[in-house]
């Protein structure tokens, strides 16, 4: 009995009740849109979000952090000092729930007693990495777990690039705290450009000789180099990005 008993606490528990709302209708009044793109979010994957929590969060300044998820040491710690740096300037911190640099910033949100919210990749019924199960938890019951994935439905490897065109489009800006040049992190790099977010990449991935990716966005409108957490509030704030 002692052992059925474990198993039942360390498996995932999913949100007893969830709620759904029109990506669209989310970013009216919040974040704007341009409209070849307002038309690919009402008519493609993604039109209907799920979620579990508080969804008053999209309503506030939000910075994704994202990054590999095979992190190194000074990535992670990049990652948690800047979570860490944007609660205490009241910024909402969002991510996708991976392993290495997502769950990073996540955890540092939450240990600074700040809001954050992750846009993951499967159904909110399920949790990947079941390692992220109980953080999955914790941010479904006291911030805000987002979805495009319908209960019930598959998953597939392609997913979470799907997962970052919407998590780029609910947050007014994205940092990349370190990705290869395969990595998924790209996809979201994309999106902001379409989206007319602001991109900023961190120095450390900037200058790595042994990445080519940066200089195709390092030059263009509302993508920046970070150099401290400074650079991007002010850079958003000149915008008129922060309300």
């Amino acid at each position: 009995m002692a052992r059925a008993s474990t198993a039942r606490t360390n498996s995932y528990i999913p949100p007893a009740h969830h709620a759904t709302a029109p990506l669209v209708a989310l970013l009216d009044g919040a974040r704007a849109v341009p409209e070849i793109e307002r038309q690919r979010f009402a008519a493609g994957e993604g039109t209907t979000l799920y979620y579990a929590g508080d969804l008053s969060l999209l309503t506030r300044p939000c910075v994704s952090i994202v990054g590999t998820r095979q992190v190194s040491p000074a990535g992670a710690a990049r990652a948690r000092r800047l979570a860490k740096e944007l609660v205490a300037a009241d910024v909402v911190v969002v991510s996708g729930l991976a392993k290495g640099v997502d769950a990073n910033a996540h955890n540092s949100a939450l240990e600074a007693g700040g809001r954050t919210v992750a846009v993951i990749g499967t159904p909110l019924e399920k949790a990947y990495p079941a390692e992220n199960k109980h953080l999955q938890e914790r941010i479904y019951r006291e911030h805000l777990l987002v979805s495009q994935f319908a209960p019930g439905s598959r998953v597939y490897q392609g997913n979470f690039p799907a997962r970052n065109r919407v998590m780029a489009a609910l947050s007014d800006a994205t940092v990349i705290i370190e990705a290869g040049e395969t990595s998924g992190t790209l996809h979201q790099a994309v999106e902001c450009r379409k989206l007319g977010r602001w991109l900023f990449i961190a120095k450390s991935v900037v200058e790595n000789p042994d990445l080519t990716w940066p200089q195709g966005f390092i030059g263009l409108p509302r993508v920046r180099v970070l150099t401290s957490t400074e650079d991007l509030l002010s850079a958003l704030r000149e915008s008129g990005s922060w309300r």
